[in-house]
């Protein structure tokens, strides 16, 4: 398991918990708005911290801390990534992944062995756009099954969109639809970096009333980062 950041505390991260954050480095999409484009950048590069002491410092941080949030980059692209979670499992935290939903059989096995109390899956676009959205090839296949599968698993979940300028609300109402019902879905407000100077974001008046067109689609409905 590579470790390319941490984070000691979040109060945000993962719902009504305190977590710690574990970045791993690389990802299999390259959307031009990502905050963490150093990761996929530098890939194995950034890898600087040593699992056995974060786990370590995890260990002395029991009681303080609820759960730890495996994220990135694209976690479920590393090896060793189960034995890490079982670790922090065994520790007595929650475990939260998130993920762009490319890898759902590692999601399966993961689920499968108990190792997840929390998944929150990125849908970057409808299905048409996603490889314009991520630059990427994408087996939206793929994307389709984790889709299924965590709306399936029984565990505490979300969804997440990125309202990026390349979106209109018509395609933040398409994505929804793939995913009516579901518990959770979160649309976050796209922020400028400096990779992406000069693209602004949507008017707030217009990702709110693009949310409004979603009531009654989720049994929960966020919108942050206005």
């Amino acid at each position: 398991m590579q470790i390319a950041g941490f984070v000691p505390n979040s109060f945000v991260d993962y719902p009504g918990k305190i977590a710690a954050l574990i970045f791993a480095p690389g990802c299999n999409m390259n959307c031009w708005y990502c905050h963490n484009h150093h990761l996929l950048v530098r890939g194995a590069d950034s890898v600087v911290y040593n699992p056995g002491s974060i786990l370590a410092d995890l260990e002395r941080k029991k009681g303080f801390l609820d759960a730890v949030v495996l994220t990135g980059g694209e976690p479920t692209l590393q090896s060793g990534l189960d034995d890490f979670a079982r670790a922090v499992k065994e520790m007595g935290y929650l475990v939260k992944l998130d993920t762009n939903g490319t890898r759902p059989d590692v999601i399966r096995a993961l689920h499968e062995e108990h190792l997840l109390d929390y998944i929150a899956m990125d849908i970057k676009a409808p299905f048409e756009k996603y490889e314009a959205v991520c630059r990427r090839r994408i087996d939206m296949d793929k994307v389709k099954e984790s889709i299924a599968l965590i709306m399936e698993s029984g565990i505490d979940y979300e969804f997440r969109t990125t309202f990026s300028p390349d979106l209109t609300s018509e395609d933040i109402v398409k994505l929804a639809s793939y995913i009516k019902g579901a518990k959770c879905y979160t649309l976050q407000q796209y922020r400028e970096t400096e990779l992406t100077q000069g693209r602004a974001p949507h008017p707030p008046a217009y990702v709110r009333d693009c949310a409004a067109q979603l009531e009654g689609y989720f049994d929960r409905l966020r919108v942050l980062g206005l």
